[in-house]
C-alpha cells in the first residue's frame, strides 16, 4: 500500500460499514467509534468544501474586476 505524501494524518477505516446497515449487534463502544470517525469525516468534508468556496469566491472576484 503506498502513502500519500500529502495525506494529513493516516487514514482511518471502519470495517464494514455501510450507510442504512443493521446497527443492533454493534456494541456501544463501536457505536461510538463510528460516530466519532464520521464526525471527523463530516468535518473534513466540510473543510474541503469551505476550501472549494474560497477558491471559487477568489476567482469570482478577480474576474469581476478584470471586467470594469
Amino acid at each position: 500500500m503506498a502513502l500519500d505524501p500529502f495525506a494529513d494524518e493516516p487514514r482511518q477505516i471502519m470495517k464494514g460499514h455501510e450507510i442504512g446497515q443493521d446497527l443492533s449487534m454493534l456494541s456501544i463502544d463501536e457505536l461510538d467509534e463510528r460516530v466519532e470517525v464520521l464526525e471527523q469525516e463530516i468535518a473534513r468534508i466540510k473543510e474541503a468544501r469551505d476550501r472549494k468556496e474560497n477558491s471559487r469566491a477568489a476567482a469570482s472576484a478577480f474576474f469581476k474586476l478584470g471586467q470594469g
